[in-house]
């Protein structure tokens, strides 16, 4: 596998608690791998130690074969991050928030037609392109990052809880987007709750239990079971 991400033993310890313990994982250009877990399980965490907001007790991870501690500035240009409560600036309009991030993000040549295609193709409505951000609904601001991370035009997406405050029309549109995102070759991982939305999306699923990935099957070997009863049983056990 051409791993786009790669972690080899990473673990965070915090006093005798192991958040994440020893966790290795591959994730390939042009696949979306879905990580389950209940809350504490780790799973933030793993995106923490990845996007280097906290440092790895011990053992490495790497995107695009970039070390994310040693060469982390370098890294953020590799990576569009997609958080469960996107961080955005409510006295500017939808537009103006694109325009700041996308700079940010190291991007200069860019129109405003880019923009409002990447509005449309989340499905923002015209009337919202220039409108304030502070009258969005929850669901609205998580398209407008979305749209944020698509600009970024990173090879890589991590996102945590992506789906939060999407109505089940905005859930359908995210996962045809996000299909879309994989077929032009990006590495997408995220952490969801959403068991039915991961098997119907994932080329491959992870459960993760107190630190540890306690299970990682791909499509083909979920499709004549049932996601839901075997997260249930690893929940149990």
């Amino acid at each position: 596998m051409n791993a786009m991400v790669e972690i080899d033993n990473l673990t965070k310890q915090y006093g005798d608690h192991l958040a994440v313990d020893h966790l290795t994982l591959g994730i390939a250009a042009g696949e979306i791998f879905s990580l389950l877990g209940a809350n504490g399980a780790g799973k933030t965490t793993t995106i923490n130690l990845l996007l280097n907001f906290v440092e790895p007790t011990s053992g490495a991870a790497a995107i695009n074969g970039l070390d994310v501690v040693r060469d982390a500035k370098e890294v953020k240009r590799h990576v569009a991050y997609l958080s469960e409560n996107v961080m955005l600036y409510g006295n500017m309009s939808a537009r103006q928030n694109l325009d700041f991030f996308t700079h940010l993000s190291g991007r200069e040549e860019i129109d405003e037609e880019e923009y409002d295609d990447a509005m449309r193709r989340v499905g923002l409505p015209e009337r919202a392109f220039d409108a304030r951000v502070k009258t969005f609904s929850k669901g609205m601001r998580q398209r407008l990052g979305i749209a944020i991370v698509i600009l970024k035009n990173a090879p890589v997406i991590v996102m945590d809880e992506p789906m939060s405050g999407l109505d089940p029309r905005g859930a359908e549109d995210f996962t045809l987007l996000l299909r879309e995102l994989r077929d032009e070759g990006r590495a997408i991982f995220m952490s969801t709750h959403d068991v039915f939305r991961a098997s119907d999306i994932s080329d491959r699923v992870g459960i993760m239990k107190e630190g540890r990935l306690v299970m990682v099957r791909t499509a083909e070997e979920l499709e004549d079971r049932d996601l839901r009863e075997i997260y249930l049983e690893y929940m149990r056990n």
